[in-house]
Parts: C-alpha cells; structure tokens; sequence
C-alpha cells in the first residue's frame, strides 16, 4: 500500500471566472491513450466554488472525503464548496469531460432568494447530492445537458449568451431542488440566516477558541434561552452541535492538507481534550483521526474498500 507524501498539502485554489458577472470556470480536460496515473500521486485541491464534472469519454476516478468513484460517459457528480478532492486518469483509455466551477451564492437574485439557504452547504456539503445522479437516469442526463450547454455557450460568447448561461444554472438549480428525494436540501428562512450571519462569522474565525453561547448571544442582543432554541430552529442543529460540526470540519481538512500531528490538529480546532476530540471525531467519521489521516492519504486503500 502507498501512501501519499506526507510534507505534500492540498492546493487552496483560486478560481479565475471567465466573465467576473458569471462567477464561473467551465472548460474542457482530454487526454489520448497513455498509462493510467494513480490516484494516490495526485493532489488535492479544494476552492471555494461548487464543482461539476460532466464526462463524456473515458472513465475519470474522482477521490474525495467522502468516497472514490469511477465516472463514466453521460455521468455527472457534484463536489461540494470547500470539499478537499482529487482526480486521475484510472486506465490507458481516452478521457474527455467537462470541468464546470461556479459560485452559486452569486446566481440568486431577489426572486429566488429564497431558496438560497437550501444550498448554502451550512451543515451539509452539495456532495450529498450526488446520489440523485447515480439513482435517476433521466435527472443525470438532464443535468448533462444543461452543463453542455452552459459550456457551448461559454465558448461561442453569442449576443446574450450570458441570459442563456443564467438561465441554465438556474435550471440545473432546479432539477436537483425537485429530485432532492431525501430531502438533503433544506428550507431556511432566508431572514434568519441573515441575521445569523454575525454569529456564523463569528464561529468560523474562532474555532481554535473556546465559544461560549453568552459571547454569541450578545452579538444578536438576544436572551440566552431564546438565542438556543431560535438556533436550532434556523440550523437544524443545536449551537453545540453546530460548533462541533465546524471544528471536525476544519480537522479533516487539517488532518489531509498538513503535517501537524494530531493533538496539534486538534487544539488548532479548540478541542484542548483529546478524549472528547477522538469521540466526536469517530462520531462524525466512524473512525479515529488517523485512521481517517491513513485512509484519505492512501488512494489504493480507498480503491480496495470500493472493490471488496
């Protein structure tokens, strides 16, 4: 088993747009018959734009916290914002497929406002998303369409082509809103994640802190009581819960993207008890942090549990 180099980080990459109105990158990736890369010699990456591959020749294997994957033609997947991934060739054939990022936030405008929140990746990354592409052959191929055509579009540049560009991601918006069987895409109050927004803020640049609801209850000047429940409400989750969500977050992407050991990893989250760290962490992952370390960094071994 190989493994990936330890000193090696994931690229923070900065998308550059194609057109700064459109807050998006789509182009084309091919490759003629050559020997396959591993995937355990690639790596990582994340952004802070949403992510689409659509294929159109070949196979693509895509690694990711989460799972490995072989895309095939007509497949479609989706990576979350900020989700660390990487991508190599799995065999000698062709591949051809289409790389489409984009920075969703941007595409809703007053009337659709509304639905801003269900992708808003708050608790859960886009990512969930994909098992509408690997359940309903029709939503794929719907969703294949409309990022070739966002991507033809892209490239002519035609009178008006940014309507049409719009009005594809809005679509393809849409279809995953209406085949989100499971409900992974969830309404919020657009109001009250605004005026959540302070607090947020305010958790993810104090993490390696102790946060205390009393510190966050001021930044809205509400009662500690009413502050609790209107959380949960507009979250989902309790403020704890939240707070310990974005703290293994930044873990797992301290735990691939760096070499700090992992009681360094885990007072970088504010998580001073290792005990209570290795507990939520396993709660999160189903494994201790350096088996998640181990697992991630070594893309045969992922290979392997997908085949066994």
């Amino acid at each position: 088993m190989s493994y990936m180099d330890t000193n090696a980080e994931a690229i923070n990459e900065e998308v550059i747009y194609q057109n700064p109105l459109l807050f998006l990158k789509i182009w084309e990736i091919s490759s003629n018959a050559s020997h396959y890369s591993p995937v355990e010699n690639q790596p990582w990456h994340n952004h802070k734009e949403v992510e689409f591959l659509a294929i159109l020749k070949g196979n693509l294997g895509v690694q990711s916290k989460h799972n490995y994957v072989v895309l095939e033609p007509g497949d479609v997947m989706v990576l979350g914002a900020s989700q660390p991934h990487r991508t190599h060739k799995p065999n000698a054939d062709d591949h051809h497929y289409i790389v489409f990022q984009i920075d969703l936030g941007k595409h809703f405008d007053q009337s659709t406002m509304p639905y801003l929140s269900c992708f808003s990746e708050h608790t859960e990354p886009l990512d969930n998303l994909n098992y509408i592409f690997n359940s309903n052959d029709a939503a794929k191929q719907e969703a294949h369409d409309f990022i070739m055509d966002i991507f033809h579009e892209s490239q002519q540049r035609s009178r008006g082509y940014e309507i049409a560009v719009s009005a594809a991601i809005k679509r393809l918006l849409l279809l995953m809103l209406r085949n989100d069987s499971r409900g992974v895409l969830k309404d919020t109050e657009e109001t009250d994640l605004v005026r959540f927004r302070p607090v947020l803020d305010y958790i993810d640049t104090h993490l390696d802190e102790k946060i205390s609801v009393e510190e966050v209850c001021a930044l809205l000047n509400l009662s500690y009581h009413y502050f609790i429940k209107y959380f949960k409400k507009t979250m989902g989750l309790s403020f704890v819960e939240y707070v310990n969500y974005k703290r293994i977050k930044k873990a797992e992407l301290l735990l691939l993207t760096s070499d700090l050991n992992i009681m360094d990893v885990s007072c970088e989250v504010g998580i001073t008890n290792m005990a209570q760290f290795y507990k939520l962490f396993k709660r999160h992952n189903g494994c201790s942090p350096r088996e998640f370390k181990l697992l991630m960094r070594s893309g045969s071994k992922v290979i392997e549990m997908q085949q066994e």
